[in-house]
């Protein structure tokens, strides 16, 4: 993994302060980060889009997933001068659509993207989230990129849960996080 450059440094930094820590949520027994105040924050929101913007360098498309990710997909994308794609949960989109299915830890769930309308055969692009815990949702987005015919470059996330296993459940795709704990 390289050294993360200043901008990533500086927007790790604010990731840490301004990440909102709920016990017992959404069960007893778990600490939800909650990086809600990170966006809520000028500086925190413009040191998060500066950094992932930095990672997505020379993509043509930045993807931003269901929820928090198309704020930031939206935010990235308007500085590097590009397109979003938001990358839905199941059901919300008309047809037709790509879909791609994964598990989570107590079932299944869809993610899916317009099949019509957004060329992306040989598109370079960037998938953006806010946080990587176990892998599931960011691996099934790069696979149905993938799918597409989508050149799918790199992932930036704010936050990383490295005892999770997220970053190996994504490999090879290389990941960049700008806060890990």
């Amino acid at each position: 993994m390289t050294e993360p450059g200043p901008a990533a440094r500086r927007a790790g930094e604010l990731v840490a302060a301004l990440t909102r820590e709920v016990a017992d949520f959404p069960t007893p027994g778990i600490a939800f980060k909650d990086v809600t105040p990170v966006f809520a924050d000028a500086a925190g929101l413009a040191a998060v889009t500066v950094a992932l913007a930095q990672v997505a360098a020379g993509v043509e498309l930045v993807a931003g997933i269901d929820a928090r990710g198309f704020l930031l997909a939206g935010a990235v994308a308007e500085r590097l001068g590009v397109g979003a794609l938001a990358v839905r949960k199941g059901g919300k989109l008309p047809p037709p659509v790509h879909s791609e299915s994964y598990q989570l830890e107590y079932g299944s769930a869809v993610l899916e993207i317009p099949a019509e309308g957004i060329p992306l055969a040989g598109r370079r692009v960037v998938i953006v989230d806010d946080v990587l815990a176990t892998g599931g949702t960011l691996a099934a987005t790069h696979r149905l990129l993938q799918h597409t015919g989508a050149d799918v470059i790199a992932a930036g996330v704010v936050l990383e849960l490295t005892d999770l296993g997220g970053r190996a459940a994504v490999a090879p795709l290389e990941v960049h996080s700008l806060h890990r704990i």
